[in-house]
């Protein structure tokens, strides 16, 4: 699969249900080209507008399931929220 279908699919968490977003980029081991994690941009600033300073670094061990249309993740989102 590549990065562009990757991002055409929505990121949902499924301990709650709740949607994170659509994967940015990928971080992945240039050696053996193993993908260690997704990234998903974090929620926004205020009412989810104005961008946002966070992202979700999200390991590859935590995605359940690659569906035709989501990605379905099993995380605790303050975990794995980072600053930009």
């Amino acid at each position: 699969m590549r990065l562009c279908e990757l991002r055409e699919k929505e990121v949902i968490n499924a301990c709650d249900c709740k949607r994170l977003g659509c994967v940015v980029d990928l971080d992945f081991d240039p050696c053996s080209g193993e993908i260690l994690a997704i990234i998903v941009p974090g929620p926004g600033k205020i009412c989810g507008f104005l961008g946002t300073d966070r992202e979700f670094v999200i390991p590859f061990r935590c995605i359940k399931k690659i569906g035709p249309d989501i990605i379905l993740v099993e995380i605790q989102e303050d975990k794995f929220l980072k600053k930009i």
